[in-house]
């Protein structure tokens, strides 16, 4: 057994009073939450936006925050904190902060500011919304992304008349018609640049994606991340995926190279490669361009090898091939001879640095979540969690080490909260592999507690050591239940033959493992009460959820399905993304191959449906539409089981309002609850 000690380092410097208390849905919902953040080039100042909730305006509300790296124990302070304006996404340029502020209204301004404090001035002036931006190394263009009509001429909006007898339909003539939580509307998120001058951003723009047709940055995640400036300010590099009728069913992203000033055509890098490319980053040189490259075309959770291109020969090389693991971020070295990356790395996500030239891999961190990494030059400033802290600024040398604590955000807020303990176990699994999973322990029980059995979604995810507002095992904690969670096949961090072992195999593997991980759980830990379980899950673990009613119908004393397959014919055809589904059957259509999707189908098994089960859904979700809850709902009433529908009309595939967030822990804890206490 090993317990994670990254919580009792992430809260050292919050002493607990004699009566402490539990970790409340209040507390969760409360808590300030730091973005990622943003150094300046000398490694003098650290700058972020940090969310403070609005609970009763139902949102979070966001200021611009700095920290003295230059000084042993500086307190962070506030540097752009108006009431009731949302200051956000900061970037520093020589010694000035940019920003996105709301003041005013309307659709939104790129803002700037001496980092030194100081009144703030606005930079951008044009119509119609944007969606994010990136100022030119020299602070001599601004590159804005924003949705515009293919082709656009500039970010001036498209004045567009409608017929007088104009009907509300949409209309379609091939997919995507809606993704994630939108439908289609025509527009495309493509690159625009501005010159920028002393007195701000001038004029509507250049637009430099051609006649490319898609999203840049990529919809619905894909943010600064995806393009990059080189050095010199001259060009733009950025991923794309080309739209059309394949495009609902392509994973092929590929890295685009064009000029600032939109004299030619994107130039793009890796045609060669029919799978993902993405997170293009420049190196301080400008000679070399790193990024992440997938093999199999339609697999979104492929294994993300460090590439890194010449280019002015065009060569390319796979830094990170013989390296078992899946590089999640990337970020320079100052000196341009390593790489910082991060990667899942059993029940962790460390930061990591590569050797520009033979690849050799050095972990810099242990335990816990690295969210967000700003480089400077002692090495990188990190947004680090766990499973019982939320993050918090640590500053890593470039040789590694024990991290340094630089704030402490929530000190106040989890001052006198008793946080739960958490074990790490093993055992093993389906196919004689070693599988892994933890235990969560309330603080101060006395007797065997009821178990959250956790099983999360993707279904190529982890139950790690890393902090989140959904799902939270400490919120569980504090209302009386452990939490047990295993990463069964399929989960990632534990290489790639791991991750694609659940492909086509769905109901199989991963059933026996948490079959197996559960009885290892309660044999391992006498502070679980085995006879007083509830299995929970969400996505792919909302699936396991419907397959578990059918396959393991006597083990739980209730089920939490949130946004969970149930048919799986009908989500071959309703959800959006079909790649995904695809490639998790076998590679064919339903239609092609209606046995491979009939194999490990929930609905073929309503049968022997007997467990109480709270079914959760959105309206807004199309990664599995909530015709699959509605369904669910409807065999579970047919059949006469104890059940609960709780549909939010204005949440996707995650509950994301703070009064939602707290409807959904009442209604889960209070299900619980009912079957078994």
């Amino acid at each position: 057994m090993k317990t994670f000690l990254f919580a009792g380092v992430a809260l050292a410097s919050v002493a607990a009073p004699a009566a402490a208390r539990q970790f409340t849905i209040q507390d969760l919902t409360t808590l300030s939450r730091v973005g990622a953040p943003t150094a300046s080039k000398d490694g003098h100042w650290l700058v972020w936006a940090q969310r403070e909730t609005d609970v009763a305006a139902d949102k979070g509300r966001y200021d611009l925050w700095r920290l003295d790296l230059s000084k042993r124990g500086a307190q962070p302070e506030k540097l752009a904190a108006e009431p009731n304006v949302n200051e956000n996404d900061p970037q520093i340029v020589g010694d000035t902060v940019y920003f996105t502020s709301d003041k005013g209204g309307g659709d939104g301004a790129v803002w700037a500011m001496p980092i030194t404090g100081g009144p703030a001035r606005q930079v951008t002036r044009f119509a119609g919304g944007f969606n994010g931006f990136k100022v030119s190394p020299d602070a001599s263009k601004l590159l804005v992304w924003a949705d515009r009509k293919p082709g656009a001429p500039s970010l001036a909006p498209a004045m567009e008349k409608k017929a007088e007898d104009a009907g509300s339909g949409r209309t379609y003539d091939q997919l995507f018609v809606r993704h994630w939580d939108t439908w289609a509307d025509g527009n495309r998120s493509q690159l625009f640049v501005l010159p920028l001058t002393p007195d701000g951003a001038t004029g509507d723009g250049v637009p430099i994606t051609g006649t490319l047709v898609g999203d840049t940055p990529s919809k619905p995640f894909g943010g600064g991340e995806e393009v990059a400036w080189s050095p010199d300010s001259r060009t733009v590099y950025f991923a794309l995926r080309e739209a059309g009728r394949i495009e609902a069913t392509s994973t092929n992203l590929d890295i685009f190279a064009a000029p600032a000033d939109g004299s030619s055509a994107p130039v793009d890098l890796t045609r060669g490669n029919q799978a993902t490319d993405n997170l293009p980053t420049v190196s301080p040189d400008g000679r070399t361009l790193a990024y992440f490259a997938m093999t199999r075309p339609g697999f979104e959770a492929d294994r993300q090898v460090l590439m890194v291109r010449d280019l002015a020969s065009g060569r390319v090389r796979a830094l990170t091939q013989d390296w078992d693991r899946s590089v999640g971020s990337i970020a320079w070295a100052p000196d341009g001879k390593s790489l910082y990356v991060t990667a899942d790395d059993t029940q962790e996500t460390p930061l990591f640095r590569v050797d520009a030239t033979s690849g050799k891999v050095t972990r810099l961190t242990g335990q816990g979540h690295v969210s967000a990494v700003a480089v400077v030059p002692k090495g990188a400033v990190v947004a680090m969690n766990s499973l019982v802290a939320p993050d918090d600024y640590f500053m890593v040398s470039g040789r590694g080490g024990t991290p340094t604590r630089l704030t402490s955000v929530n000190a106040q807020k989890l001052a006198g909260i008793d946080m739960p303990t958490v074990s790490r176990f093993n055992f093993t699994g389906a196919n004689g592999d070693t599988v892994w999973g933890y235990a969560v322990k309330p603080a101060g029980m006395t007797t065997p507690a009821p178990i959250a059995f956790m099983v999360h979604g993707g279904p190529q995810g982890s139950s790690n050591n890393s902090w989140s507002y959904r799902w939270n095992p400490a919120v569980f904690a504090g209302g009386g239940y452990a939490t047990v969670a295993v990463d069964f096949h399929g989960s990632t961090g534990y290489g790639q033959r791991f991750t694609d072992s659940i492909s086509s195999n769905w109901g199989g593997w991963p059933l026996e493992d948490l079959q197996k991980g559960l009885a290892a759980a309660t044999a391992k830990f006498d502070w679980l009460d085995s006879n007083r379980a509830c299995a929970l899950g969400a996505s792919y673990g909302g699936y396991m959820m419907n397959w578990i009613e059918g396959k393991w119908p006597d083990r739980f004393k209730c089920i939490v399905q949130h946004d969970g397959v149930f048919d799986a014919r009908a989500m071959a055809y309703e959800t959006e993304e079909l790649w995904f589904d695809e490639w998790e059957h076998g590679g064919k259509t339903y239609y092609e191959d209606p046995a491979a999707f009939e194999k490990w189908n929930p609905v073929n098994f309503v049968q022997n449906w007997k467990t109480p089960m709270l079914v959760i859904t959105g309206e807004k979700d199309f990664r599995i539409p909530y015709t699959q809850g509605l369904a669910a709902f409807t065999a579970l009433q047919r059949r006469d089981i104890p059940s609960r529908l709780v549909v939010f009309p204005n949440e996707n595939h995650w509950v994301l309002k703070p009064r939602n967030s707290r409807q959904w822990y009442g209604e889960v804890l209070g299900w619980m609850d009912r079957w078994t206490k």
